[in-house]
């Protein structure tokens, strides 16, 4: 299995066995499943024997689900779940992962049922299996919902036990290595995927081994000709340079014996990958490639890594601005390393990382460091918290997305590796992710503040909330109580966790509304039927329980919601509802009846809603017309959209009126708007120096805000610019098109409502 595939498509590298006959060609295929699976037996020497014994049971029962299924190379197929299971023991996970290891596609390919799982081998085995399991079985309208919903899947099982992730890395680590035997028309996609969702996944949690060897492999299929150019040059400039690197080598070791300071040092390579991405995101030939050579300097002490800087620094000239200290601030995975970039021999630039044996285990493992660590040093917790945190908000971001393709668009932005380190005004450091706002700020910190931001200081300086933070930053935030996040902040924020605390606000805020003016709706349609108020629930439970029966509701809530959206008629359920009364023999109000449904205009059939600008979610003004207060208007309930509001001479609503005419109800003006509104104005002028700035003033001396401007050349040397401005009312409208009117180089001004469709 391992990735979004079915698991036979990806083929073993190997070639396939020889044709045989008969028994001799099923005991080849036994010999070589036994063969991997003492293999993987050898490596479990951190095991106990109860322990190892558990895992062999694992091996019997997946054998026997996988018996007579082969990968396309002719393999049997258990070959790569002992292949998988391998790669887990190199991590020295524990009993429990590697039987899930060994029995991660039993579920998805085998018939083998969860509660099998659960009843041979435990609660936990089956829950780590399960939530390596793609949903193929249900049905999806897209390929990529049921993509997102698998995935979205795995990450809430590896949220609750960081298990999953290991062995779904190493499932997919497998498949990559195996890939070159697949059909080549399911490279790009299954590459594309690991490029950008796992080899991420494997950077934040720390497993920067199987994180590069994941980029290589992606790079190797989605680009094969860029992939081996790359490393043909790399091969031949690893020759021309190899005396320098081992000249380097020589000088460092004796560096550090001059100073009595024991080290272990490890020379390193860049990947192609990273190699070509340089190239790419700096415009540069290979030639131009600096620090393609590192070595890894370990040390016994943390004071030790800062001596070793001191002692390199003598040896060769640092470059300036490549000194990082990664070991005082750690990042957000929990990569801790003194880097340093030193001019070598040659004019070769080379760089160092310098840290201890545990850091050295935590920055190539991560997570499952905690496991390595462990089996060396018992009892060492040290690495067991990383990268909780972003498990945890995995959680948190679930909690508010009820939508997988959402909940996925979240995840892949905090999967970027780069982060930016900030500090709180008490000196705590957050970590999040490169491009964060001063509102992703605020979010991180939590939910609370985040909803009621009203400004932000950066370094001591007030800043716009859109400000990109910095390494090093200072933040403080400024909150109020009566604020409320703002739709606007989701065109700027970076990180999932506050985009979805944004959403969540606005998705309750839109149904809060809704409710409240669908009730005011039905209250209003129900006058029109003789009825001077809805029913109460206390009262009349029997007949709302047929209401919804009726409507298809679950709650009252609901139906009222659909009405205030306008995905119902309010007219429809009112006369449901007399209907239900008059079984019950309770008759109109005659008089009401009278007032209501002949004293107003036949065409607004549903009464009267006043509006003053407060209403947010629930009603639009729309951008065709720029309704204000005391032009004439009328109300149309969109299906899904709530209450849009237009100018009542305008021709979109007049045409919506013609098709549509019983969504529209009655609208007014409230005597107090409590908000400004926008209308758009067109403004033809003499093409003459300085004439926008002049418009421009004028506008402000009008006391109207422009919101949005643009112009366009017309004919005879004079130009359109039209303006979006924000006024209080049509008075004001009317007062800035006359003082427009009274500048010299003014030729034209006119209020714009667009054309009809």
């Amino acid at each position: 299995m391992g990735d979004l595939v079915h698991p036979s498509a990806v083929e073993s590298a190997h070639e396939p066995p020889a044709p045989g006959t008969g028994g001799s060609a099923v005991k080849a295929v036994a010999d070589a499943a036994a063969a991997s699976f003492t293999t993987l037996v050898e490596k479990l020497h951190y095991l106990n024997e109860a322990a190892i014994e558990q895992v062999r049971r694992a091996y019997r029962y997946a054998d026997t689900a996988h018996l007579g299924q082969l990968r396309n190379s002719g393999e049997p197929y258990i070959t790569h779940p002992i292949a998988v299971a391998s790669l887990c023991a190199d991590w020295k996970l524990d009993a429990e992962a590697l039987m899930a290891a060994l029995l991660h596609d039993a579920l998805e390919d085998c018939g083998v049922s969860k509660q099998d799982l659960v009843e041979h081998f435990g609660s936990a085995v089956a829950e780590m299996v399960d939530g390596l399991t793609k949903l193929d079985k249900l049905q999806f309208n897209t390929r990529e919902e049921g993509q997102s919903e698998s995935f979205r899947k795995m990450l809430l099982a590896m949220a609750r036990d960081v298990r999953v992730i290991l062995v779904k890395l190493a499932d997919r680590t497998h498949n990559m290595r195996t890939l070159g035997s697949a059909p080549r028309d399911k490279w790009h996609r299954i590459a594309s995927e690991t490029l950008e969702i796992y080899a991420p996944i494997a950077h934040r949690l720390g497993l920067n081994q199987t994180y590069r060897e994941l980029q290589d492999l992606s790079f190797r299929h989605l680009h094969p000709f860029r992939y081996a150019t790359l490393a043909k040059a790399v091969a031949r400039s690893r020759g021309r340079r190899r005396d320098v690197v081992q000249k380097v080598r020589d000088e460092v070791q004796a560096a550090f014996e001059r100073q009595g300071l024991v080290v272990r040092l490890e020379g390193r390579e860049k990947t192609l990958y990273g190699i070509y991405q340089r190239m790419g995101e700096r415009h540069l030939s290979f030639a131009q490639v600096a620090d393609l050579y590192g070595f890894r300097v370990i040390v016994p002490a943390v004071i030790d890594c800062y001596t070793a800087i001191g002692v390199l620094h003598q040896l060769y000239k640092p470059v300036p601005g490549k000194f990082t200290d990664h070991i005082a601030i750690a990042k957000a995975n929990g990569y801790q390393s003194l880097h340093t970039t030193l001019v070598g021999p040659a004019s070769l630039n080379i760089e160092f990382q310098v840290r201890t044996e545990e850091m050295h285990i935590v920055a190539e493992a991560g997570v499952a460091a905690h496991w390595l660590y462990k089996a060396q040093h018992a009892g060492s917790a040290g690495a067991q918290k990383l990268g909780t945190r972003w498990l945890q908000s995995l959680l948190d971001i679930q909690d508010e997305t009820h939508d997988a393709t959402e909940f996925w668009e979240h995840v892949k932005v905090d999967l970027f590796p780069d982060a930016v380190y900030v500090f709180t005004p008490r000196g705590q450091i957050m970590a999040l992710p490169s491009g964060t706002t001063v509102v992703d700020f605020a979010y991180a910190i939590h939910s609370d503040v985040g909803d009621h931001t009203v400004a932000a200081q950066v370094n001591h300086q007030q800043v716009p909330l859109r400000t990109e933070l910095k390494n090093g930053d200072v933040v403080e935030i400024m909150t109020a109580p009566e604020a409320t996040p703002n739709p606007a902040w989701l065109g700027f924020v970076r990180s999932g966790r506050a985009r979805s605390k944004i959403r969540l606000y606005l998705k309750t805020l839109a149904q809060k509304e809704s409710v409240g003016l669908g009730e005011k709706l039905l209250a209003q349609a129900l006058r029109a039927e003789g009825i001077n108020a809805l029913p109460d629930p206390e009262h009349h439970g029997a007949l709302w329980d047929k209401l919804l029966r009726f409507t298809g509701c679950r709650t009252r809530e609901e139906l009222l919601t659909e009405i205030g959206l306008g995905k119902r008629v309010a007219r429809i359920v009112a006369r449901r509802i007399g209907a239900l009364l008059s079984e019950r023999g309770q008759r109109p109000d005659v008089l009401l009846l009278t007032r209501e449904r002949y004293g107003a205009d036949d065409s607004l059939s549903q009464g009267g809603v006043l509006l003053d600008g407060s209403e947010r979610a629930t009603v639009q003004y729309a951008t065709c017309c720029h309704p204000v207060p005391g032009d004439p208007i009328v109300g149309y309930l969109g299906r899904g959209e709530g209450l849009v509001v237009h100018h009542a001479q305008c021709a979109l609503a007049r045409e919506l009126q013609r098709k549509d005419g019983e969504r529209f109800i009655a609208v007014d003006w409230a005597d107090e708007p409590t908000r400004a509104f926008e209308v758009a104005i067109t403004v033809t002028v003499a093409n003459h120096k300085g004439v926008l700035a002049r418009v421009a003033s004028e506008l402000s001396g009008c006391e109207a805000d422009i919101i949005h401007m643009d112009m366009d050349d017309a004919t005879g040397g004079t130009t359109d610019l039209r303006f979006v401005v924000a006024v209080r009312n049509l008075a004001h409208v009317e007062a800035i098109l006359r003082s427009l009117r009274r500048v010299n180089t003014v030729l034209r001004v006119e209020r714009v409502f667009a054309a009809a469709p």
